[in-house]
């Protein structure tokens, strides 16, 4: 039998007083925040930023055109930057010096640089740098490889502390049955691995679905505008801002249910350990 006096598990029994204090606290949170809400001129934002006219005129473009090249010029960015990332995590872990410098190198100055300079080297200037090449693609090749650059020095990182985080013994397992490190890695290390780097590779595709909207740095015809170029000349052409509104919301549809799934599998992977 437990004391009743006593406070039970889980949670602590607050005296009298200091639930007094909190409840005065939340109470004057909750006023300031009515009284706030209060003086704001509704009528006005609603013509502003909710036109119900203005929104239904931007369907189904919005999603048949805008949403659909956001998704692709993320899944062709992502593609890239996990393919690179993996490499970038093996030379990061090499045994040979010249290999993790090269990995630190670019690593380093790709996270540190802002993305959106990493959109204007591969708009502007790879092609003053090499005249006559052309990035397969057009347009879809450029972000694809902007944003694989991008992704690829922060893959490189949950990559390598994925594979770190395989027990050394089954590492020394897959030695001593005769594999070459090459082949433990590629069938019992990055395997392990990926199972652990699924969390934070979601989160990473959502960092990356949000930073496609730099592809209007990079100047697109109507038919590969992304949303936020999609909502920004509407919003021009229009002089209100509930197209930008709409192509937020659009965002919301992709990034909250992906934010949702990371934090599941992030708690099934810290029950299965």
């Amino acid at each position: 039998m437990t004391d009743p006096a006593l406070p039970r598990r889980g949670w602590v029994r607050l005296r009298p007083s200091r639930r007094l204090g909190r409840h005065a606290v939340h109470g004057v949170i909750l006023a300031g925040l009515l009284t706030f809400l209060s003086q704001a001129d509704w009528a006005q934002l609603g013509r502003q930023f909710a036109q119900p006219d203005l929104a239904r005129s931007l369907f189904p473009q919005i999603l048949t055109v805008a949403l659909v090249n956001t998704l692709v010029y993320t899944l062709s960015g992502f593609a890239c930057g996990l393919s690179l990332g993996i490499v970038l995590a093996v030379m990061r872990l090499s045994r040979i010096r010249v290999y993790r410098a090269i990995a630190l190198v670019y690593i380093e100055i790709l996270r540190g640089l802002p993305a959106l300079l990493i959109f204007i080297f591969v708009g502007v200037g790879v092609p003053l740098a090499f005249p006559g090449v052309r990035i397969p693609g057009g347009t879809y090749g450029k972000v694809a490889l902007a944003l694989g650059m991008i992704s690829a020095a922060y893959v490189a990182e949950t990559v390598r502390a994925g594979i770190q985080a395989v027990p050394r013994g089954q590492v020394d397992a897959a030695m001593s049955i005769g594999m070459t490190h090459a082949a433990a890695m590629r069938w019992i290390i990055l395997p392990e691995a990926i199972r652990m780097m699924i969390p934070p590779l979601t989160n990473e595709f959502v960092l990356l679905f949000k930073d496609s909207s730099l592809v209007l740095f990079l100047g697109v015809v109507l038919s590969e505008r992304e949303l936020a170029k999609f909502g920004r000349d509407l919003a021009a052409t229009s002089a209100n801002t509930t197209p930008i509104v709409v192509a937020g919301l659009c965002y919301l549809i992709i990034t909250l249910p992906l934010g949702h799934l990371a934090r599941r599998l992030e708690k099934r992977l810290h029950k299965e350990r």
